[in-house]
């Protein structure tokens, strides 16, 4: 069976498994105290040269999200997302568990906007102490949508966030595919504009891990106390290092996001040209075609995928891309969407 479930179902690049393999024997000091977690965070502190930033690691995104926003929040501050992040929608409640509200507001393609920000923020001033204190503003990029914010997007956020006193805090799970999808930003440009981001590996061709890139200095004391609370420290920390290094060093961090758009691109031009309608064209790795019943029931049968959104007389359903995608996975998908279309005929 085709497996076009998500893009973290397999195992990690060469070059990660090639430093996993020469260091097994090495010993190292524990929690993240090791060369090779100083080297990975020398590597990505390069790619933001007009900033000095504090670099943590940690194993998964819904522990560091929970880990990120729980250390910077008072007891009786919460955070803005929209309806779709996933914060919101794929974590357990695991904000809300720590004593944050998620504000939710809704989605513009995914997205948050400044309109959608302040009115939430206003709503919560009208009654003040009685009400939870937005303090924060989370935004995933690229989106669970798969779109991206652009430039101007993130800069009039950040205007918003600047005007109301907020937190910006971008969820980076899938950031390689962001960065990689055309915009003209980097990793340099985040680290100006957010407080605090993070740069996922599990999404993008690592085993596991993600790099929490703090940029405010008022939030980089005494994180590592919140880690180490939320079981967000890992004895074994070199293996969080080791997935780093293995995607910075020869930038593979880039080349894995590059190829997943890339493979993404085609399969939503393929679906395009058979004229099957999307809940959403996507610019990065993830694709968001609708199916009948007929055609979902054939394809179920042949290509392992996830059911999105269960429509009255449809279903969304989402391909994801990864790094390990390749062309003839790609030419197998497309003849059974050829053959599923078939069916309606």
């Amino acid at each position: 069976m085709l497996f076009f479930r998500n893009d973290y179902g397999q195992g990690c690049i060469p070059e990660i498994m090639e430093l996993l393999n020469n260091t097994n024997l090495n010993s190292f000091v524990g929690y993240g105290e090791d060369d090779l977690c100083l080297q990975a965070k020398s590597l990505i502190q390069s790619k933001m040269i007009d900033h000095d930033v504090d670099i943590h690691f940690i194993s998964g995104g819904t522990l560091t999200n929970k880990t990120v926003i729980s250390s910077v929040l008072r007891p009786f501050e919460a955070v803005i997302s929209c309806d779709t992040g996933h914060i919101a929608t794929h974590e357990t409640g695991a904000i809300e568990s720590t004593g944050h509200k998620v504000i939710t507001v809704p989605n513009v393609n995914g997205k948050l906007t400044p309109q959608l920000i302040r009115k939430a923020f206003d709503e919560h001033m009208l009654t003040y102490e009685h009400l939870v204190y937005p303090k924060m503003v989370y935004i995933s990029n690229s989106t669970e949508f798969g779109t991206v914010y652009t430039r101007q997007e993130i800069e009039e956020i950040v205007s918003i966030c600047k005007e109301l006193d907020l937190y910006l805090y971008m969820d980076g799970a899938r950031l390689g595919t962001a960065l990689m999808s055309g915009v003209d930003y980097t990793l340099n440009d985040l680290a100006e504009w957010c407080d605090v981001f993070y740069i996922g590996g599990t999404k993008n061709g690592a085993l596991m891990g993600e790099a929490v890139v703090i940029c405010n200095e008022s939030l980089k004391p005494f994180f590592r106390f919140c880690m180490k609370q939320n079981g967000a420290m890992m004895a074994k920390g070199w293996l969080l290092g080791i997935q780093f290094k293995g995607l910075f060093e020869n930038d593979s961090f880039y080349r894995a996001a590059k190829h997943a758009n890339s493979m993404a691109q085609k399969l939503q031009d393929a679906l395009s040209e058979l004229k099957y309608p999307f809940l959403m064209k996507s610019e990065t790795n993830q694709i968001f075609p609708i199916v009948t019943d007929k055609e979902y029931e054939f394809l179920s049968s042949v290509v392992d995928f996830e059911i999105w959104e269960k429509q009255d007389q449809n279903i969304a359903i989402r391909f994801v891309t990864s790094w390990t995608t390749t062309k003839e996975d790609l030419d197998s998908l497309i003849e059974y969407l050829k053959q599923a279309k078939a069916l309606e005929d």
